[in-house]
C-alpha cells in the first residue's frame, strides 16, 4: 500500500511553488563535496522537489542517482540495506503517478524485502536510517523540532553515527536561533565540535553563541575565516554564519573584505555571490544616507544584479533589496520600476504580501504618499494567508487609523473590523 510507506510522499511535506523552487536551488548550493555524506538524501529529495514542480523525467533522473550515491557511500557488501526504503518508496510513487503499475508495484515489493531483511530496532519507529534521513529532510521543510525528535530515535538506535549527531545539535541552534542559546544548547554544540572536527559550519554557530554571550572571539574567528576559505564552496562550508559573525562581532568593513576574497578565490559561484551580495547589502543599509559611499552602493547593486540572474526563480527577496537599495540611493525611477515589475507577477500569496507590505513602506517613508501606501498595506493584509508580513502591514494600519489628521482613519477602521470578522 502506498499510503503506509515511509517517503517523501508520506511525509506531509506541503510547500508553495516559489518554496520549491527556492530549495531546489538551495540543495544544489549544499554541493557534492562537504554534502558528500548526505549525497543520497540531497538526491532523494531534489526527486521529490522536481516531483512537486512536474518535472517527472528530472524526478526519475535524481532518484536513479540517489540509489547509486547510497551504494557508493555504505560501501557494503550488499548492494542493499535500509538506506533504500525510502528511495524505492519514492520510485513507486513516481512510477505510480506516471501510471507505470507494474513497475510501483515492483518497487513496493522491494520496500516489502528490506522491512523483512532489516527490521527497525524499535517497535515504536521506524529504522534508524529511515528516522535520520526523515529528520533531515524536515530541517529542510523549516519543521526544525520535529526533525531533532527524528534524529534523536535514529541515535538511539544506532549512536555510531557522526554526521546525526551534528545535524541534530544544528537543527536545535536553528531552531533557538532567534533567542540567546542557553547554556544546555550550548555545551551540545561544544561536544558535536568536538566529534566533527571538520564541521566548520557548527564551529562559525558556535563563535556566534559564545559572542553573544559577551565573549572575544575576533582572533578564533580569524582563524576560522582561514580555514573557511580553504574548502571547496557549499552552503555547508560555514562561510555564510562566518560572514554574519564578522558582520555582527567583527567589523563590517572585515566582513566585506572576507567576501570579497571569498569572490576572488571563486569568482564563478553563486553561493558566494548571493553571500556577498547579503554583506554589502547589510553595510550599505547600516549607513546613513548623507555618509553613503557611492562605490559601495554601485558594487552592492551590480553583485545583487549578478545574483537575480543566478537565481532567476528563487531571488525575489533580494530583488526586493535591490528595490529598496535604488531607493537609498535616490534613484527613485529605478525603484519605482522594480516595484512595480514585482507587483505585475504572478506570486504565491506569501510573496504578494511581502513585495506589498516593502511596496507600502516606500510610498509611505520615502514617497511620502500615505494614502496609496494605506491601499497596499491593505492588499497584503487582505491576503488570507498567515505570514510575518501579513501581521506587520495589518499592525501598521492600526497605528495609522489612530493618527490625528489621517484622512484615510475612517476607510482604515472599516477595513480592520471587515477584516476580524
Amino acid at each position: 500500500d502506498l499510503e503506509s510507506l515511509e517517503c517523501h510522499f508520506t511525509w506531509d511535506l506541503d510547500l508553495s511553488r516559489s518554496k520549491l523552487l527556492c530549495l531546489r536551488d538551495a540543495l544544489e548550493d549544499i554541493g557534492p563535496e562537504l554534502g558528500y555524506c548526505w549525497l543520497g538524501h540531497i538526491y532523494n529529495l531534489q526527486g521529490f522537489v522536481h516531483h512537486q514542480l512536474g518535472l517527472l523525467e528530472d524526478a526519475r533522473r535524481f532518484l536513479c542517482r540517489a540509489a547509486e550515491a547510497f551504494r557508493q557511500l555504505r560501501n557494503t557488501v550488499s548492494d542493499e540495506g535500509p538506506w533504500l526504503v525510502v528511495n524505492y518508496g519514492d520510485m513507486a510513487w513516481l512510477h505510480h503517478r506516471l501510471g507505470e503499475r507494474a513497475r510501483s508495484g515492483e518497487y513496493l515489493s522491494k520496500v516489502g524485502a528490506l522491512m523483512t531483511e532489516y527490521p527497525s530496532p524499535s517497535a515504536d519507529d521506524p529504522h534508524p536510517e529511515i528516522c535520520a534521513e526523515k529528520a533531515w529532510t524536515l530541517m529542510k521543510f523549516n519543521q526544525k523540532l520535529l526533525a531533532v525528535d527524528y534524529f534523536q530515535k535514529a541515535i538511539r538506535m544506532q549512536p555510531d553515527m557522526v554526521e546525526w549527531h551534528t545535524s541534530r545539535v544544528l537543527a536545535l541552534v536553528k531552531a533557538f536561533q532567534k533567542q540567546n542559546l542557553d547554556s544546555d544548547i550550548l555545551e551540545k554544540v561544544k561536544i558535536a565540535k568536538q566529534h566533527d572536527l571538520e564541521n566548520l559550519y557548527l564551529v562559525a554557530l558556535y563563535l556566534e553563541a559564545q559572542a553573544q554571550k559577551g565573549a572575544r572571539i575576533q582572533e578564533e574567528a580569524q582563524k576560522l575565516a582561514r580555514r573557511v576559505l580553504a574548502k571547496p564552496v557549499s552552503s555547508y562550508s560555514g562561510v555564510k554564519p562566518l560572514l554574519r559573525l564578522y558582520r555582527t562581532h567583527v567589523s563590517m568593513d572585515e566582513a566585506v573584505d572576507l567576501a570579497e576574497e571569498a569572490l576572488e578565490r571563486h569568482p564563478n559561484a553563486r553561493y558566494i555571490k548571493k553571500c556577498a551580495a547579503i554583506c554589502y547589502k547589510r553595510k550599505v543599509f547600516s549607513q546613513s544616507n548623507k555618509h553613503l559611499d557611492r562605490s559601495l552602493m554601485d558594487r552592492a547593486i551590480s553583485l545583487h544584479k549578478q545574483t537575480i540572474a543566478l537565481y532567476p526563480q528563487s531571488s525575489l527577496k533580494m530583488q526586493i533589496s535591490l528595490a529598496n537599495m535604488y531607493v537609498k540611493s535616490n534613484q527613485r525611477a529605478e525603484a519605482e520600476d522594480a516595484f512595480e515589475e514585482l507587483l505585475r507577477r504572478d506570486l504565491d500569496p506569501e510573496e504578494e504580501q511581502m513585495v506589498c507590505s516593502f511596496y507600502a513602506k516606500y510610498l509611505q517613508y520615502s514617497q511620502k504618499e500615505r494614502k496609496k501606501s494605506v491601499r497596499f498595506y491593505m492588499r497584503a493584509a487582505a491576503i488570507p494567508h498567515h505570514s510575518f508580513y501579513r501581521d506587520d502591514s495589518i499592525r501598521r494600519l492600526e497605528r495609522m487609523s489612530q493618527e490625528k489628521r489621517q484622512p484615510m482613519s475612517r476607510d482604515i477602521e472599516d477595513f480592520l473590523v471587515h477584516l476580524s470578522t
